[in-house]
C-alpha cells in the first residue's frame, strides 16, 4: 500500500478503516513470509527490490486505542521478516555467485597422495 493509493472515505468508521489497512499490511506480511518459506528465490529478490515505502492512507486520523496492540504486534512481524528477507537475499545471492563460480572455473588439478612405506 502506497501513498498512489485512494485514501478511505473520511465519513467512514475509523476503526473498520484501520481494521482494513492493518488486514492488507498483514496480507503483504504473510505473502513475503510465504515465498521466503516456499524458496521461491525471484519473489523473495523482488520483495528486497520493493522501493516504495508504505504510506498510511489521509484522512484515517490515528490508530484506534483497541486496534494498537493488534498494529504494533504486525510492526514487530513486518520487522522480523523484513530482517529475514535480507538474510535470504544475501543467502540467495552467495548460492548464486558460488554456482557461477563452479560452473565457470579451470579444472584444477587432483590432488595426488603416495604412501611412502611401500
Amino acid at each position: 500500500m502506497t501513498a498512489d493509493r485512494p485514501s478511505p472515505g473520511r465519513d467512514g468508521d475509523p476503526h473498520a478503516e484501520w481494521a482494513t489497512v492493518l488486514d492488507e499490511l498483514e496480507g503483504e506480511v504473510l505473502a513475503a513470509e510465504a515465498s521466503m518459506d516456499a524458496e521461491r528465490n525471484e519473489e523473495v529478490e523482488a520483495w528486497g527490490r520493493r522501493s516504495a515505502d508504505w504510506v498510511p492512507p489521509t484522512g484515517l486520523g490515528p490508530v484506534p486505542a483497541d486496534l494498537r496492540e493488534r498494529a504494533a504486534r504486525l510492526l514487530q512481524h513486518q520487522l522480523a521478516v523484513a530482517e529475514a528477507l535480507v538474510e535470504a537475499i544475501i543467502q540467495s545471492r552467495r548460492q548464486r555467485d558460488v554456482a557461477a563460480r563452479m560452473t565457470y572455473a579451470a579444472p584444477r588439478p587432483a590432488a595426488s597422495y603416495i604412501d611412502q612405506a611401500l
